[in-house]
Formats: structure tokens, C-alpha cells, sequence
């Protein structure tokens, strides 16, 4: 059996001759993701493990390895068919599933270089490093789209470090992606704990649950999750396939860790009676305010989740720390409601997404009271003066440490600012409530920090950096652009109709 590196290779290795047949590398990972559960499935039936797994017998791996030609090409089809009926885990992995792969003779490789590895033999850890790795080379192919469902390990991890989960409470992502955040959790906690028999009973069953609308990420993030030993193939599926902020299913959780869809507009529109298109906006009675904002939508969702004393860090984009209106009310109910405690403030060059400016919003929920639960919020700015690419300077969880040091995780009430009068450089720096609702808006947008490369041409990053900065924000205009020609075009393209419509009449 190879080394992680090598086997990750070899199975990426066809990646790229089936780029030439038309198979991008989202496709070519979702035919991995089948024939890897099918070679497993055949793998746990045999000795030493002698399971009993509801797969039909002609979807058996040995079957499909035997065939060749056009042969596999009907047999392959008929397994994805049949198994996209079947229950649990095993018919959301399937769900929808096709064969992107026409050429049997490639195939017929794949399958063979499959079968050539003992993957149950495989430690978790191993089979995690290579599911993870191919996610993430997907997640790098900008063309797939793949990378808005896939967060920074780093900066995932250093979340976990912060929020410390433990053993036998629950952890929900209404955005669960790949599974990022799951897995960080799940290590975070089978590092730091000896675990009794009941707890990682409790860990491998009880302990996650997501929400995830897109079929394709939410088959990988099933694969990813049970090649890291959470979950059974034949078990019941953990990560929900339904739009988590349609309504509120009434389950709590102790942790909630998350990184919603990126873009202010609803992921769903409606037609109204004037024929024209609209964002959705969900109207729950749980919410501070009414607004087609998903951004705002997921804060007040997940706060709505928390249990009592439940503990949530999320990425959310500037908008939600400074814009009116809705946003205004979200925040003044979250510093009211719930301790917000601390925020990142994120550079740019570190999402796949080009040009984002994000946060990470650290809470805790909070038993109703008249005074605010927010007493003070600790900021820290690790964007001014910073810079990363994904390519060359991709940030790092060693580039988090002076921030995870500075939250405290062990006891965040024992923290020390590094901001004052003397040293105006310092990053850490804490906000009373009454200082931040002074605040026009309540605006949570707050730096402090100068920007060197204004003041000082020397100070300048790397010409490769700056290049790419400077794309990053192109980029992310134009999206915005594309949004916004999108509701106009659905707009028009209603409008135009009705005119037909009328002339018809």
C-alpha cells in the first residue's frame, strides 16, 4: 500500500486524462466517491468484519470488476440506478447519480486501480488525508465552482481551538459544504479526550447533523464524513438535504460552526403576481427582521439553533457588520440576546471565492434578560497589512496562533488587549456595548489599524501579491455585477413576456 502522497497521486493521476474526454474534476471525484463506497461495501462484507449491508447483490463490486467494454458501461448504469432508490446513507450518496465516465476503458482502470488498495485496512486518518486531498484540488480548479463549498482548513481549525468542543454534545453546520467543519470537531476532540466506549458511540452517531441543498457536495460531504469513521454505510443520514432556513425544525445544539454561501441574494427566487421575479423571504416567526439577505437569514437561524449556553463561531462577509436596515436590527438583537464576544476580521486571498472580506463572528447564547448579554467585543484585525494568495502565501494555521493565543480559549475571560495609546499597532483590541451602540448603525465594522501601503511605497507586498489582489477585487466586482444583471435580466425577461402575453390577447 503507498504513502498518502502517492496514492492521492495515482488517484488523481486520471483526473487528468479524463479532463480530455469532458470530465471535470467535480465529475471525475463523484465517480470516485461511487466506486469507492461500492469497493468498501464489498470490502466490510468479507472477513474480519462479516457485515451485512443492504446493497442489492447485482450492485457487487466483484460483478463489476469482472465486466469490460460496453459490458461495464450497461452494468455500472444499472448499479447507480438502483442504488439512487435505496435508503440512508447509502441512497443520499447515490442520489441522482450518472456515469460521467464514457470511455469503459478508462473506467475499467479506475476500477482496477481501486481494487488494488484494501481501503477498510486503510487507518482513518489515511483515507481522510486522501478524500480531503482530493476535495481540496477540486476546491483549487476554479472552472468546477467547487471552492465556495470548500473553507480553509486553517482557518476552520483554528475556529475549533477557540470554541473547544467536547465529548458528548452536538455540533451542527446549516452549510455543512464538504464536512470541514465536522471533521476539525471530530479530531479536535478524539486528540483531546480519552474517550470511554459510550462517548465515541456518541461521536461516531449523535453528534453531527447539516444541512446541505446541493446534491453533488452533499454525497462528498456523506463520503467524507464515513471514510472519517463517522456514520455507517447502512446507518441513517446525518446531513439534510432541505433548505435549513425554510423553517425551524425545533432541534437544539450545543455548538454550531459554520461558513454560509457566500453572496448577499437569496439562493431561491419566486415569480409575484406581477409576473416579476423576487428573492425569496422567509418569513419565521423566530427571526428579528424580514429580509431576502441570506447572510442575515443564517445569523438568525443559527443563533435560533444554539441551545442554551450553545456556543456558535461564524463566517459571515463585511456586509452583515455594517449595512442598514435589516442588518441594523440583526445586530442590535445579537449583542442584546446572545454575548458576541469576538471577531476576526479575515484578509483577502485566503477563500476561493476571489476578493471577499470576511469575519468570523464568535457567540454565545444567552438566557433572556432586560440588560444586553454583550458586555464587551473583542476584535482582532488580521487583515490590515496582511497578505495572502491561495497560491503562494496560503494562510496557514501557525499565521492564526498569536489570534487563537489572544481569544483564550481555556478561559477567555483572563484576556489581555495588545492595542493602546502606546502601541497603536497592537491587533487585539476589546469594544465596551455602549461604545459599539453609539456607533452609527451599530456598526461592527470597526479598524483602527493604518494602512501601510498608503503611507509608505516601501511597505509595498509582493508585486505577484498585489497583482493578484487587484484581480481578486476585479473579480468580485464583477460578480457583483453578474447578481445584479441577473435579477434585471429575469426582470426584463418577465416583462417581455407579459407584453407577448397581452398582444396574444
Amino acid at each position: 500500500m503507498g504513502n498518502e502522497s502517492g496514492i492521492v497521486a495515482k488517484v488523481w493521476s486520471f483526473a487528468n486524462v479524463l479532463r480530455d474526454d469532458g470530465v471535470g474534476y467535480g465529475d471525475y471525484l463523484e465517480q470516485l466517491t461511487y466506486l469507492l463506497f461500492l469497493k468498501m461495501v464489498d470490502e466490510f462484507s468479507r472477513p474480519p468484519y462479516n457485515r451485512e449491508i443492504s446493497v442489492p447483490e447485482d450492485c457487487d463490486w466483484n460483478r463489476l470488476k469482472m465486466k469490460k467494454g460496453a459490458a461495464l458501461d450497461t452494468r455500472y448504469t444499472c448499479i447507480l440506478r438502483e442504488l439512487s432508490n435505496a435508503g440512508g446513507i447509502l441512497g443520499q450518496i447515490f442520489i441522482k447519480s450518472q456515469n460521467k465516465i464514457q470511455d469503459p476503458a478508462k473506467l475499467y482502470k479506475i476500477i482496477d486501480m481501486l481494487d488494488k488498495e484494501k481501503w477498510s485496512l486503510m487507518g482513518t486518518d489515511l483515507k481522510g488525508k486522501i478524500y480531503e486531498g482530493l476535495l481540496q484540488r477540486t476546491a483549487e480548479d476554479t472552472k468546477s465552482g467547487a471552492g465556495q463549498y470548500f473553507t480553509p482548513r486553517a482557518l476552520i481549525k483554528a475556529m475549533v481551538k477557540c470554541v473547544r468542543p467536547e465529548p458528548n454534545k452536538t455540533v451542527a453546520d446549516p452549510a455543512c459544504g464538504t464536512g470541514g467543519f465536522f471533521l476539525a470537531v471530530y479530531n479536535h476532540i478524539v486528540a483531546n479526550n480519552d474517550l470511554s466506549r459510550e462517548q465515541k458511540e456518541f461521536l461516531k452517531h449523535r453528534t453531527f447533523y447539516g444541512n446541505e441543498i446541493v446534491v453533488s457536495t452533499r454525497r462528498m460531504c456523506l463520503m467524507n464524513m464515513f471514510l472519517h469513521n463517522i456514520g455507517e454505510i447502512d446507518g441513517q443520514t446525518f446531513i439534510s438535504p432541505a433548505d435549513a432556513l425554510v423553517a425551524d425544525e425545533g432541534r437544539r445544539f450545543d455548538y454550531v460552526l459554520a461558513n454560509p454561501p457566500f453572496g448577499k441574494r437569496s439562493s431561491m427566487t419566486f415569480t409575484n403576481e406581477e409576473g416579476e421575479q423576487e428573492d425569496l423571504v422567509y418569513n419565521r416567526q423566530d427571526f428579528w427582521t424580514t429580509t431576502s439577505n441570506k447572510q442575515l437569514n443564517f445569523l438568525q437561524h443559527i443563533r435560533t439553533m444554539l441551545a442554551a449556553n450553545g456556543k456558535a463561531a461564524v463566517v459571515l462577509p463585511d456586509n452583515v457588520l455594517f449595512e442598514g436596515g435589516a442588518g441594523e436590527t440583526v445586530r442590535k438583537e445579537l449583542l442584546r440576546t446572545t454575548d458576541l464576544h469576538t471577531i476576526l476580521r479575515l484578509p483577502t486571498g485566503i477563500f476561493y471565492r476571489p476578493g471577499v472580506k470576511a469575519n468570523v463572528l464568535f457567540f454565545d447564547n444567552k438566557t433572556a434578560s432586560k440588560a444586553p448579554q454583550t458586555k464587551e467585543v473583542w476584535i482582532y484585525d488580521y487583515r490590515t497589512n496582511v497578505h495572502h494568495t491561495l497560491k503562494k502565501k496560503a494562510m496557514t494555521l501557525d499565521d492564526l496562533q498569536d489570534f487563537i493565543t489572544c481569544y483564550s480559549p481555556a478561559n477567555r475571560h483572563n484576556r489581555v488587549e495588545t492595542w493602546s495609546e502606546e502601541n497603536p499597532e497592537g491587533r487585539w483590541r476589546k469594544f465596551t456595548y455602549e461604545e459599539i451602540v453609539a456607533i452609527d448603525k451599530t456598526n461592527l465594522d470597526i479598524f483602527w489599524l493604518k494602512d501601510k501601503s498608503l503611507a509608505d511605497l516601501d511597505n509595498l507586498p509582493d508585486p505577484d501579491i498585489l497583482a493578484n489582489e487587484i484581480i481578486e477585487n476585479i473579480e468580485a466586482g464583477l460578480g457583483s455585477f453578474r447578481e445584479i444583471m441577473e435579477t434585471v435580466n429575469g426582470k426584463t425577461q418577465n416583462t417581455v413576456e407579459q407584453a407577448h402575453a397581452s398582444i396574444m390577447e
